[in-house]
């Protein structure tokens, strides 16, 4: 007989499940922890309130529900949390069957094109469909297991339905996985038959012990770091981009060090806000569309342009045409390969953080 047989177990509906499980979720960076999920945001309506409604009710102690007026507000509400926590904690966020869930989808939007981690949990369409069509749900005609809830696998970093309850034991922690990858943090959606909610399971009791998501810093690739050195020591008249990367990173500090050391002027984008400190005399101010006239002059007569933690989206760059110099390069350290590639740059892959440490530590030993 094996050992999974002796398993300790503990009978929950799906909706129980869900929420006694969010309870015990940590994420960590340097040591510093902290709850992942620590409220819910919703509207009761059609699909959640004998399901979800109820759990929360009976279990959800550790986890306050606060109800909102409108499904889009409470989504963007949750971006900003999970913003000013630099990534590390965020809110769930529930919604009826319907209008209540694609409200939810423009949130979604933001939240993915932003990298920012929320989690979605939209009520969705009977399982059994023994009931038929239910209010306000999406009848198609040509797929029967479609519901308005599709519309969010093009907004969501992670897409899952949960059909039986086992399902479970395999989608909670890839959600949390993803909400706390720096690379592919964005909105995880797992919508919730309203039916599936109600239905019971004998969940391992180990399911539900606490569980910390720690936060990794990527180091950079000493190769990297010397191919940066040789470019900045040849380059005239660089500058910095500093993104959001530099917050989330927690690398205000390492930001401002390599600027004075070497004297580059620090542009911000949007999300790169604070970046670095106000009273430094490099701090440029916005970059791109929206920026100040001083940094749009230097960036367009830079001959380097170190990027950090940036998507580099059209505002920043000013549709790809700030950059004047025909022979100007560009050094991105982004965690994210696909962003640190981007304009052809030399990348880093690494956290801004590290990559900063270590740039700034190579450029002193080559005496710059």
């Amino acid at each position: 007989m094996s050992a999974s047989t002796h398993q300790k177990t503990l009978r929950l509906t799906v909706a129980q499940a869900i929420v006694k499980y969010l309870q015990v979720q940590y994420s960590e960076l340097d040591g510093t922890r902290q709850r992942l999920i620590p409220a819910a945001f919703g509207i009761y309506g059609h699909g959640q309130v004998a399901g979800l409604g109820q759990a929360l009710f009976e279990y959800g102690e550790e986890l306050p529900f606060y109800q909102t007026r409108n499904e889009q507000s409470m989504v963007h509400t949750a971006i900003a949390f999970a913003k000013a926590n630099l990534r590390l904690s965020t809110l769930a966020c529930s919604s009826s069957i319907g209008p209540g869930a694609t409200n939810m989808i423009t949130g979604a939007a933001t939240a993915l094109l932003n990298r920012i981690p929320v989690l979605l949990l939209p009520a969705d369409y009977y399982a059994s469909r023994h009931q038929g069509p239910v209010l306000q749900q999406l009848e198609h005609v040509i797929s029967a297991d479609m519901s308005v809830n599709d519309c969010f696998r093009p907004v969501s970093r992670r897409f899952d339905r949960i059909s039986r309850p086992e399902q479970l034991l395999t989608a909670l922690p890839e959600a949390m996985r993803v909400l706390t990858d720096p690379v592919e943090t964005g909105p995880v959606t797992i919508a919730l038959p309203q039916d599936v909610q109600m239905h019971a399971y004998d969940f391992p009791h180990n399911f539900f012990e606490e569980r910390t998501w720690r936060v990794e810093r990527p180091l950079p690739s000493p190769q990297r770091i010397a191919e940066a050195v040789k470019l900045i020591k040849k380059s005239q008249r660089p500058i910095i981009i500093a993104g959001g990367g530099v917050l989330y990173s927690q690398a205000r500090q390492e930001l401002e060090t390599f600027s004075q050391t070497l004297g580059i002027p620090v542009g911000e984008t949007f999300a790169g806000r604070g970046a670095i400190q106000n009273d430094s005399p490099l701090l440029l101010g916005g970059l791109g569309v929206t920026g100040t006239p001083l940094a749009g002059k230097i960036a367009s007569e830079a001959d380097l342009v170190i990027c950090v933690g940036t998507r580099l989206i059209d505002f920043t760059t000013g549709s790809r045409s700030l950059f004047q110099d025909p022979d100007v390069s560009f050094v991105h350290i982004n965690v994210s390969g696909h962003d640190a590639y981007k304009l052809g740059a030399l990348p880093i892959v690494a956290d801004a953080r590290e990559g900063l440490l270590a740039l700034t530590a190579a450029a002193k030993h080559a005496g710059l």
